[in-house]
């Protein structure tokens, strides 16, 4: 994580009339290490691929960093922290790892941070927008987004801005936490190996969730990677239409 003050130069004034502390997250380019990733042999993570060993052309490879550098950044004082590529949830575990002081050993609370930041990462997703039962869900146009309150003990209710459309119930909450997951006991993230087969959740308010649960286990000594490369051309175009 590289620190500094925004605004240019410290002579200048700023635009805004505000001094801002940012830092930056380095690190997730891995092209540099691209001959010794091939030395290695690793190859691509789909199981359906004819030729699973990594391209020849790769243009670019990213890995996805987790939650320790945006923990560090906020310790060392930062007020926005902008990262590469990374875990989508991790920026909500860096942030509470360092609001709670979370150890990185802590794996039940890592579970359940990193459950909490999975739930809120696609937006309105978790407030009734990827919801079965669309049409119980109010007030599509003005849909709110969602917010966790969470607690040292890593516990946390999901809700949603007063006012705004939208539903949160445990239906519309557990259809979010295994979006995008693989095996609900074993998510694969870089702080923590996430086991959500136990997690609970509970209606304790209109549009308020209470969820709890996940567990952890150490993580793996590996960086999931993003690579693209050329390889002629293709042109894929899909409409999603939610309902009827």
């Amino acid at each position: 994580a590289r620190s500094g003050r925004g605004g240019g130069r410290g002579e200048q004034p700023l635009e805004q009339g505000v001094s801002v502390r940012i830092a930056v997250v380095v690190g997730d380019d891995v092209t540099p290490l691209l001959p010794q990733l091939r030395t290695e042999g690793v190859s691509s993570l789909d199981a359906c691929a004819a030729d699973a060993t990594l391209p020849a052309n790769v243009l670019t490879a990213n890995a996805y960093l987790g939650a320790l550098p945006v923990k560090r950044a906020l310790d060392e004082g930062a007020q926005i922290v902008i990262t590469g590529r990374c875990v989508d949830s991790a920026v909500t575990l860096g942030a509470l790892m360092h609001a709670f002081a979370w150890s990185p050993s802590d794996h039940d609370l890592l579970a359940q941070g990193s459950l909490a930041g999975h739930i809120i990462e696609c937006g309105c997703q978790a407030t009734g927008g990827l919801h079965t039962d669309w049409e119980s869900v109010p007030d599509w146009p003005h849909i709110g987004y969602p917010i966790v309150d969470v607690g040292v003990d890593g516990d946390f209710v999901c809700t949603k801005p007063p006012g705004t459309g939208g539903l949160v119930t445990p239906a519309v909450v557990s259809e979010q936490m295994l979006y995008e997951i693989g095996d609900p006991a074993r998510y694969i993230l870089p702080d923590v190996v996430c086991d959500f087969t136990q997690v609970t959740m509970r209606q304790v308010g209109p549009d308020q969730v209470e969820v709890r649960g996940a567990r952890g286990l150490p993580p793996t000594d590996s960086y999931k990677v993003s690579a693209t490369w050329m390889d002629g051309y293709r042109v894929a175009s899909q409409l999603t239409i939610v309902g009827m």
